[in-house]
């Protein structure tokens, strides 16, 4: 029987370490909360002393008797809110983006830098849970406040007369927005809705360090309030003034987002459009400031289409090339805006790419040259390109490829996107000679259907004509899809004595069906040991086989144990799953949830 999901997320070794600190430290701020409500000194002070009776948990600070003659409800409300602040902080971190690209290196095995989005969905659910208990404790408060009448007050007063009322239903109505519309089929449906309302989360924030303004927890009828943040004085109120510490992240994530704002106003320019035959659009972008290396991701902004959405993509061309590029399919409501403003909307495509199959050299109504892709020559036709703005590089560098002595890339389906720039780099790499460790390279390719090979085979084609060593590179492509008898006669057709493949137009031929992962590490494992795989090796040396992997988790799952079954003393297997953060050729937004860590 396989690993179950509560297996996978809660008790590998990485899943267990960081539950075990993550929800250890939220219910231990948890305890403290309902603690220090029932248990703690009448005065914080030098000169304060704190009887016996104070140390126990039934004792009662007397400057918070009257409160907690509501019992329960407020000793849960204190110590959910506890952590609800906790969480105020630690769910800015993870959008730290460029502290996350420079820590990284160094605090991979201790902060899940990689999965900074599951990480961020992590405390969004924490987030969820305990306002629930937050605010459902308040209502039963505020009730027997007004039952009681320990204060002169309604509940209705407390509701909606008083700050932390006021704030509180604010920020539950933002969460609410927030968490519906963040929902993958929304996102992926109307990305702007997403987009927008995700950005109350300012508002949220300044709700978050207001909420205790007038103090719910004090040791007065009435709110003492004051003219200067954080406008309630403290002589009177008893919470934790726990803004003092979460502060801190909304401040740098702040000057953050302020810095990237900056730096993507630097000079740059769309020099080319290129359109694939699979109706893939590639934007390549010059902006001499922008440095990056290989398997990495940026956002793109189209000032003319929207002044605020910033759209995550792929970077596909490597970090040698004069240019930045990304590659963009039109699916989404951003991509085919884009594609009607360069005049290549949804419905000019199928033309388009029909005529450029047939390898047409020029249309002189459009000034469009044709061949493997049709190019957007702004000088010939009445093509405007837009103005772009592009921030980032965001995500993990593939540098760490050229360790190995045998590198395996497999991407599935949108997964194969890291791998344009990856292939490419290790391209150049190799004519200068540059390759460190590595001695050969797998590449896999697992797609649903043929037309989706379009845009990428250019790339592919290019790489492996170059290769002065038949043996460094090895393409291997497979095609899942049921085959249909019209397909499967033109393949039989035009496959007979050719010298590509009729459908990828590659020397290497294309395989149709699942491959078998178990028995592909097998038997590389096997040619590794008797030293025909690699010339010069022997069974008595060990062998480093890295296996970078982008695309579905149950295909990383199979990936996986099959490089830890076939590794041993003499061959080392190594997997990593490259986070697929914003490399969206399938849909536009917020990135496709397929992949996390490198494990």
């Amino acid at each position: 029987m396989g690993e179950s999901w509560f297996q996978r997320e809660f008790l590998s070794p990485r899943r267990l370490v960081f539950n075990v600190l993550f929800y250890g430290s939220h219910f231990a701020l948890f305890a403290y909360g309902w603690w220090s409500q029932v248990s703690s000194c009448p005065t914080i002070t030098p000169s304060t002393y704190c009887p016996p009776d104070f140390a126990h948990p039934q004792a009662t600070n007397t400057k918070l008797a009257g409160l907690n003659s509501l019992k329960f409800s407020v000793w849960l409300s204190r110590g959910a809110g506890l952590v609800l602040a906790y969480d105020g902080g630690l769910i800015l971190l993870p959008m730290l983006r460029n502290i996350i690209r420079v820590i990284r290196p160094k605090l991979a095995w201790l902060f899940p830098a990689d999965e900074n989005i599951w990480f961020h969905r992590q405390v969004a659910y924490s987030m969820a849970f305990w306002a629930m208990v937050h605010t459902t404790a308040h209502y039963v408060n505020f009730i027997n406040v007004e039952r009681t009448q320990i204060r002169k007050q309604t509940a209705l007063q407390i509701h909606y007369t008083q700050p932390g009322g006021i704030t509180g239903h604010f920020m539950l109505l933002i969460l609410v927005l927030m968490y519906t519309t963040a929902h993958k089929k929304i996102r992926a449906q109307c990305f702007e809705v997403f987009w927008y309302t995700h950005h109350l989360a300012f508002f949220f924030m300044l709700g978050l360090y207001t909420h205790a303004t007038g103090c719910f927890v004090r040791d007065s009828v009435d709110p003492d309030y004051t003219k200067v943040f954080p406008f309630y004085s403290t002589e009177h109120c008893l919470g934790y003034l726990s803004w003092r510490f979460i502060i801190w992240p909304g401040i740098i994530y702040f000057g953050e987002r302020v810095w990237r704002e900056i730096r993507a106003r630097r000079a740059t320019r769309l020099s080319k459009v290129l359109v694939h035959p699979s109706g893939a659009m590639e934007l390549r972008i010059v902006k001499p400031s922008f440095k990056y290396t290989a398997g990495q991701w940026l956002f793109i902004q189209i000032p003319e289409l929207s002044k605020f959405q910033w759209h995550p993509f792929t970077i596909t061309s490597a970090p040698e090339d004069p240019y930045v590029s990304i590659h963009i399919r039109q699916v989404g409501d951003f991509t085919q805006a884009l594609g009607t403003r360069l005049g290549v909307g949804p419905s000019v495509v199928a033309a388009m790419t029909q005529a450029a199959m047939k390898g047409a050299e020029k249309d002189d109504k459009t000034g469009m040259t044709r061949g493997d892709f049709v190019e957007l020559d702004p000088t010939v036709s009445s093509i405007t390109l837009p103005s772009v703005r592009i921030d980032g590089p965001y995500g993990a560098p593939a540098e760490d490829v050229f360790n190995n002595e045998v590198a395996i890339l497999i991407g599935a389906g949108i997964g194969v996107t890291p791998f344009a720039s990856i292939l490419k780099h290790i391209w150049y790499r190799q004519k200068k000679g540059k390759l460190g460790s590595l001695r050969r390279v797998e590449f896999f390719w697992v797609c649903r259907d043929a037309p989706s090979f379009g845009w990428f085979q250019s790339l592919l084609q290019e790489v492996e004509a170059a290769q002065a060593d038949p043996n460094f590179l090895r393409i291997n492509v497979y095609l899942t899809q049921k085959i249909g008898e019209d397909m499967l006669w033109n393949i039989a057709v035009n496959d007979a004595g050719a010298d590509y493949d009729p459908l990828t137009l590659l020397r290497s031929r294309t395989m149709f069906g699942r491959p078998d992962w178990k028995s592909i590490y097998s038997q590389m494992r096997q040619a590794i040991e008797s030293g025909q795989y690699l010339p010069g090796s022997t069974s008595q040396l060990k062998t480093k086989v890295g296996t970078y992997f982008c695309g579905p988790g149950v295909l990383a799952k199979a990936i996986k144990e099959a490089t830890v079954e076939n590794s041993n003393a003499s061959v080392d297997f190594l997997f990593a799953k490259i986070m697929n953060t914003g490399m969206i050729i399938e849909m536009d937004g917020y990135p496709i949830d397929v992949s996390g860590a490198a494990e």
